[in-house]
């Protein structure tokens, strides 16, 4: 797929799901979806899991009435929402997914996380073997062995892996480490930086004095490192001074100059409006690396109960 934007925004949020906490509306989150097609922050990312398609029903409500080709949707079967018994799981649930968000189809559809991946990858290149209108293929949470298993296995059906979403940051680089990144670079494969603000902890928003909100899922993982967050966010504010710049905008900037493309949960017009900043600026190498050196110095490991060491 071409004419993708630099930034992909998430609506993992808009599920209401508790991880975030607070409690976000249709009439809170209308002005922020406008914001973004204003300035061509077109590219969607849902999936059921959110909010058990509460996500995706707010999303579809603002589409309502658009051109087709105006906005990008990316959705995600999700194993554990499916009836794994059934044969005709796949089917099931991306008909009942285009059905909720009423679309004719995805512009890139994921296979949610590693749980009997194998077999559902093969139940999607089935599903879509000679049909029209195929999305891009991507798989999210695969380490490097999964996502060649993945790509073999749509490739015997005349398809191809064109995306890999993993959680990948300053502070989470195993997906590099592991040598995915070179892969999906040798392979024309999109890799998609999912949690690059850590769910705003390299946001220059919380520290030891405002941590974040007791209760959410979040405030478990980071509020005990805030004192080492506090020096890489030192590190971000000096390079966001140069750029004058907010904080928030660093962290994107870099996983652009990854060449990944990120995307950023958004629950503020504030948030959109930090994304297209953050499209625009050009991180020297010099910068990048300092950063890098900083955020290796705190030696954190934020992987999150979902998730894996990419090794």
């Amino acid at each position: 797929m071409k004419n993708l934007p630099k930034i992909a925004l998430g609506a993992w949020a808009w599920g209401n799901d508790g991880t975030f906490g607070g409690n976000l509306t249709a009439d809170t989150l209308r002005p922020i979806f406008e914001t973004a097609m204003q300035n061509d922050l077109n590219l969607w990312d849902t999936a059921y899991a959110y909010g058990m398609g509460n996500s995706e029903k707010v999303l579809a409500g603002f589409l309502k009435g658009l051109p087709r080709e105006s906005y990008l949707i990316s959705d995600k079967f999700t194993p554990q929402c499916a009836d794994a018994s059934s044969p005709t799981a796949m089917q099931d649930m991306i008909e009942m997914q285009l059905s909720l968000m009423e679309l004719d189809r995805f512009d890139i559809y994921w296979i949610h996380n590693i749980w009997d991946a194998p077999k559902w990858t093969q139940e999607l290149a089935k599903y879509f073997e000679g049909k029209e209108n195929v999305p891009m293929f991507g798989v999210s949470n695969h380490n490097l062995a999964e996502i060649k298993q993945a790509d073999e296995i749509l490739k015997a059906y005349g398809l191809k892996l064109s995306a890999v979403q993993n959680h990948y940051s300053l502070i989470n680089r195993f997906s590099e480490d592991s040598g995915i990144l070179d892969y999906c670079k040798e392979n024309e494969i999109i890799f998609f930086s999912y949690m690059v603000l850590e769910q705003g902890a390299l946001s220059g928003k919380y520290d030891t004095a405002h941590p974040m909100p007791e209760g959410s899922a979040r405030a478990q993982s980071y509020n005990p490192i805030l004192d080492k967050l506090e020096i890489m966010n030192q590190a971000l504010k000096k390079v966001a001074d140069k750029y004058r710049v907010e904080i928030a905008q660093i962290p994107v900037a870099w996983a652009i100059a990854k060449e990944t493309l990120p995307i950023i949960g958004v629950t503020k017009s504030r948030h959109v409006e930090d994304a297209v900043k953050a499209a625009n600026i050009s991180l020297t190498a010099e910068e990048v690396t300092e950063l890098e050196k900083v955020a290796d110095s705190l030696e954190l490991n934020v992987i999150r109960f979902w998730e894996k060491e990419m090794k």
